[in-house]
């Protein structure tokens, strides 16, 4: 374990006051996952993610990091021009760019309709942006990887300091994946608990080659040797 990169993820997570370490009020529950074009050290994104996290959402992450060359075209043909993040809700037919109206969107549409404080406030994205700055560009340029022919799947929350290690990693690898959101409090926490046998994130399963491991450091470590070239 790099200390040092722990220790900046854990001040990153203290930089954003902890914000996504527990679920919210919670409303309609989508049928499908929703999908967010995005990468991991753009505070605006990070913004979004912390808001799916708080509403328990599963989300069908598509990585774009800087240079990225997998997902960063697909977003600019659907949406219509290079922005970030970028949400698509099949459920709804919606699609959206602006972290702003994206968060507003998602409480109005899954939560009470109140955007909390800790999102809503006018120091939301000095926070996020001093979480990008401790964090010194991970999890934003891209790196070369081979794409797996089947997204991958993280049990993970936004705020947990080891499981932004391994997101970070998949964005730069630009490896899809659907994000299954488990903060304290989540109703999603009983079935991973029994699915699992324990309650520990981030846990990574990998369809492509039946892999299903915990720990941080492992997980990286697996997707550099998989997927990496």
């Amino acid at each position: 374990m790099d200390v040092l990169d722990l220790g900046s993820s854990v001040v990153a997570t203290f930089a954003r006051l902890g914000s996504s370490a527990w679920v919210g009020p919670l409303g309609l529950r989508p049928e499908q996952p929703l999908a967010l074009y995005e990468f991991e050290a753009c505070p605006f994104c990070r913004k979004v993610r912390e808001a799916l996290t708080i509403l328990d959402l599963e989300v069908m992450v598509y990585p774009c990091p800087k240079g990225g060359t997998r997902y960063r075209p697909t977003a600019q043909t659907k949406g219509g021009k290079l922005l970030f993040p970028y949400l698509v809700d099949p459920n709804t037919d919606r699609a959206m760019y602006e972290s702003d109206d994206i968060v507003r969107y998602l409480f109005t549409t899954y939560g009470d309709g109140n955007v909390p404080d800790i999102l809503s406030n006018p120091l939301v994205m000095v926070g996020s942006g001093l979480a990008t700055v401790v964090r010194m560009g991970k999890g934003q340029d891209a790196r070369p990887s081979r794409a797996p022919e089947q997204p991958l799947e993280l049990w993970s929350y936004e705020a947990s300091p080891f499981c932004r290690l391994v997101r970070e990693t998949l964005c730069e690898l630009e490896i899809p994946y659907l994000l299954h959101n488990v903060s304290r409090d989540s109703p999603s926490r009983p079935a991973f608990i029994q699915k699992v046998g324990k309650m520990q994130v981030p846990y990574l399963v990998d369809p492509n080659t039946g892999t299903a491991m915990f720990e941080s450091v492992d997980i990286q470590q697996y997707l550099q040797r998989t997927y990496g070239v």
